[in-house]
């Protein structure tokens, strides 16, 4: 008979302690400087609403070598965050003090200046309702708790980089419409409203952000957020390529030469416009009719 004696020490010989290391008692919290991803050597912005002090530690540690962090301890501090912070992605628990993740989630996504951002339900609960709540109100994506970092990970990459797919083909599609971008109803109703104050003053070529501001009733720079956080371009890129993709419409139908759509879409020069549309997408307005005759 063999007899083993285990000794377990009460404290490490070298304790870490990663609350103090990482200043947890901050409501916000901001990465150093380390890996950074591909699109112009600028980290994107994750938040995260956490109040269990460890977990929150552990993703942020995680997380911070490829993505500028933010922390906060429940859905209040979370939107205040988000008031002053370009966050592209949020990942909360769900079951917090103040304000839950479910609360949070349902003002994110029905707040037309952060309904486009995606948010990540972490939770202890693996019922089925409870899945479904999230889900109800706009969740993006529901992992339950243990969760494997892996799983985490490759949710954050795969929504990320679906909407960089989406808006990459957005401009590159003469035929893609605005809303495809949508990813919430708040989403598709200020895209539709958004097209169709520049449908309006699509053939005035002096339209410019400031018109566009009155249209859609909103301050430049909420206007500028929101359309950049969408689509990855500014204003007046995107009014241009609107101009473009009507342009694609109206060559498409056949009923136009192409010195007459080029009018009708606000240029005054047939040389800019041939330009500007082989530029945004790989052929001339004429190699365009072409191949819109063919299908």
């Amino acid at each position: 008979m063999n007899l083993f004696q285990l000794t377990i020490p009460i404290h490490q010989e070298n304790e870490i302690n990663f609350l103090e290391e990482y200043g947890a008692e901050e409501p916000v919290v901001l990465s150093s400087a380390g890996n950074l991803p591909a699109d112009n050597n600028v980290k994107l912005h994750i938040l995260l609403v956490e109040d269990n002090k460890e977990i929150a530690v552990f993703l942020q540690r995680e997380l911070m070598a490829n993505y500028l962090i933010s922390r906060a301890k429940n859905g209040e501090e979370a939107l205040d965050i988000l008031a002053g912070e370009n966050v592209q992605l949020v990942i909360s628990d769900i079951m917090m003090p103040v304000m839950d993740g479910i609360e949070l989630c349902k003002r994110i996504k029905t707040n037309i200046e952060y309904s486009h951002i995606p948010i990540i339900l972490l939770t202890a609960k693996n019922t089925l309702h409870a899945k479904i709540e999230g889900l109800e109100v706009g969740a993006d994506a529901y992992i339950e708790k243990p969760f494997d970092f892996d799983h985490l990970q490759a949710q954050i990459s795969n929504l990320l980089n679906n909407r960089k797919i989406i808006r990459e083909y957005f401009a590159r599609s003469p035929i893609t419409h605005l809303r495809g971008m949508a990813s919430s109803k708040a989403d598709i109703d200020f895209l539709e409203k958004l097209g169709a104050a520049i449908d309006e003053r699509i053939e005035d070529h002096t339209m410019d952000v400031d018109q566009l501001c009155r249209l859609m009733n909103m301050s430049r720079t909420t206007l500028y957020r929101k359309i950049k956080a969408i689509s990855d371009l500014t204003p007046n890129e995107l009014i241009n390529i609107t101009r473009l993709k009507k342009a694609a419409e109206l060559l498409a139908s056949g009923k136009y030469k192409v010195n007459e759509v080029s009018d009708m879409v606000g240029y005054s020069l047939v040389s800019n416009f041939s330009r500007d549309f082989n530029k945004q997408f790989g052929m001339t307005p004429s190699a365009y009719v072409k191949t819109s005759d063919r299908c």
